[in-house]
This record gives C-alpha cells, structure tokens and sequence, in this order.
C-alpha cells in the first residue's frame, strides 16, 4: 500500500527518509534555496516548491493525502531564541516560528474543500512546550482541534536510535474517527512523555484536553552504536587543531570537566567526547564562557553553526595525547541516521545548517512504523467494513 504525504518545511527531505519507499510525496516546500538544492540532489525535485509557505496556494497542493507533516520552525521557541513565540494566527508580522499558522491556514482550506489529511504530524524543539508560559502549546492543541482532529504529543529523544541528545516535541493529530481511539493509551507511557509535557497538557481547557490522546508507541530496540563509532578517521573539512587551541579549550573548563579528562587519561583507552563551549555564571556572579565535555559515548543537541557555542567539537584523549577538531559534516549527517550515500553541501557551513535544522531519520521511521501507518490501516480497515 502506497501512503501520500505533503512536507512542509522540508528541509533536506530527512522526513521523507524516515518515512521510507512506502511513502509517496506529493508536494514538498521549503523557502531556503540551499535547502532545496540539498533536497533536490537527493530527492529530484519535481514536486518541490522552493518558496515562502505565506506564497503557495492550496492549488498548489494536490489530491487529498494520508498525511501532512510540518517541522515549523523553531528560532521563536527554542532555549537559544529569543522567546518571542508562535504569536497569533491574527498577527499581520509574524514570528518565525509563527509560520505554524501558515500551515495551519492551508490545513483550514483543504477542510474546506474536504481533501483534509487523515493525519497531521507537528515536530518542534521542547521549548515549544512552555514557550510564552505554556501558551502555544494550547494554541497549538486547540489549532488542531479546531479543525477536527485528536491529538497528543511525545517528547521523543533521538538518543535512543543514535548517540546523540536531541528531545523534540511530536504532536500527531487524527480525524475524530473512532479507530484513533484505538491506538491511545490509557495513561501516558513515561518514556515519552517527560514532566514538562504532563505540565503542558495540565494547562489545557477542558475542551481541548477532552480532544487528547496518549498515543501508544512500543520502546525502541536498543541502540548498539556509541559517538566513536560513528566518526571519520581524518576528515577533510575537520582538520585537528593545533595544540594550543587545545590547551586554550582546555584552559576554559571548569575542575569537574577537567577531572573527567584525567579519568579518561588513567583509563588508557582511546577515548572521544564532545565538548560544548558554553556561557556559565562563575563564582563570582559574572557571566564567563566555559568549555564542558561528556564521554559518555554521546553527542550534544545539533545545532545550527550560528555562533561559537553552536559548533561541537571533538575531543580525542589516549594516555597523555589530548587532541581536538570540529564535529566533521559527515559525522554530524550520520548522528542525525543519514546514511553515507545521503548528499551533503559542499559548503561545511551550509551542511551543518542542514543537519541542526533537520529530522533525526531513526525517529520518523519509529513512529512511521509504529503509530502513523497502524493508524492509517485501522482507517482503510474500518472503511473496507464500511
């Protein structure tokens, strides 16, 4: 059975990845050019619109799919944003992350012209769960609700398919039909479902909580590959630095980091961290840049390379030998489940755009095969009875 699907925000196509050959897009957009030549190099291009969503017409949209999937942008909503918000779907400027009400709008139309998408999948950053007190998360629940849907949320943590943290907040909205009911749990499923969602969903008027559903999703298998395993022995466009840039790292951690290079040293294995450079209160209250490292066989959150503090480096310690580089592009595509073969840019600031904006691949095809497509074959099996 051949499933349909728009993507909205698609970015380098990591949704469409996930979901796998089963999977047949029909319309797929995105406004950035770079993003699109690395969606096009990958994917063709023939149903590709690289344009503001505020300038596609729900012409433009064909058919009537099984799915509409829309990873809005986060930059309003994230911990490293300014926290601006969603704003409102009135709003004449919109924030960035505001253009979930773009989406929204083209959703409203296609009910309108009874082709709505049986199912409607929202991915964003955690921050989405709190962002303006807790606001937009209700907006985003009642938006949805509004247009006929059920709906419920997983935070799911890509950590438990590749060696890297990276929660995002899955919103899966369903037709009010009564086979969804038939996916939910009876209670949350903790895994899922952190505090900071069940303190969102407790915000919710009852109106809208009465529209929500726990979502059952089994537990993933468990992942068998660490950070090093993952990594390119001399990567071109990731030399080591020198080492006094090194030392320079080094001289920025505080003794609790510094002590976890010496336990690394005693071990004598080789051993590979990721280190963060980040913004801390010193003991004297002033604000000083630190550099934290973790050995625990995982990667930081992916970022976008906006700054210093967004790029992950590498360190490399065995005995008395500390060396240190940049996360290489490959590496950061292979954290994100991209396979080998997936065509990067050229250009390693452009590829690690497009894998801090992206769609961890594991994930997708986990709720893909677990959630989406069950609920889309319930559908077909009540209509056959039908």
């Amino acid at each position: 059975m051949t499933r349909t699907y728009y993507e909205f925000f698609a970015g380098g196509g990591m949704a469409r990845l996930g979901l796998g050959p089963g999977w047949t897009c029909l319309f797929a957009n995105d406004f950035d050019p770079e993003k699109a030549e690395s969606y096009r190099a990958n994917w063709g291009g023939e149903e590709f619109v690289c344009r503001d969503l505020a300038e596609v017409g729900v012409d433009q949209l064909p058919g009537a799919v099984d799915l509409a999937w829309a990873s809005f942008p986060c930059q309003d909503l994230s911990l490293a944003g300014n926290g601006r918000g969603m704003g409102g779907a009135q709003d004449e400027v919109k924030t960035r992350s505001g253009a979930f009400w773009l989406f929204h709008a083209k959703m409203r139309a296609l009910r309108a012209e009874r082709r709505a998408p049986k199912l409607i999948v929202l991915e964003n950053v955690s921050g989405v769960l709190t962002s303006r007190g807790g606001r937009d998360f209700c907006a985003v629940v009642a938006a949805l609700g509004d247009l006929g849907y059920r709906v419920g949320a997983f935070v799911l943590d890509a950590r438990l398919f590749t060696p890297q943290s990276r929660p995002r907040v899955f919103f899966i909205a369903a037709r009010d039909d009564s086979f969804a009911r038939a996916y939910a749990a009876p209670a949350p499923e903790n895994l899922w479902t952190p505090p900071a969602l069940l303190a969102a969903h407790s915000r919710l008027p009852p109106e809208q909580a009465a529209r929500w559903l726990w979502w059952r999703l089994p537990k993933p298998a468990l992942r068998n590959v660490e950070l090093i395993d993952l990594l390119e022995e001399e990567p071109e466009q990731a030399c080591w630095r020198s080492s006094a840039a090194t030392q320079k790292l080094l001289d920025l951690m505080a003794p609790a980091h510094l002590e976890k290079i010496r336990e690394a040293q005693a071990s004598g294995l080789r051993v590979v961290g990721a280190v963060y450079r980040r913004t801390r209160i010193d003991e004297r209250g002033r604000k000083a840049q630190r550099a934290e490292v973790r050995f625990d066989g995982m990667a930081g959150c992916l970022r976008t390379p906006g700054g210093g503090s967004s790029r992950q480096i590498l360190m490399e310690v065995q005995g008395e030998s500390i060396r240190s580089r940049l996360l290489s592009p490959r590496e950061s595509a292979r954290l994100m489940g991209l396979p080998d073969s997936y065509i990067l840019p050229r250009n390693a600031t452009q590829a690690y755009k497009l894998c801090g904006d992206g769609l961890c691949a594991p994930v997708i095809r986990h709720l893909a095969q677990n959630l989406l497509e069950p609920l889309l074959d319930g559908e077909a099996s009540l209509a056959a009875a039908e």
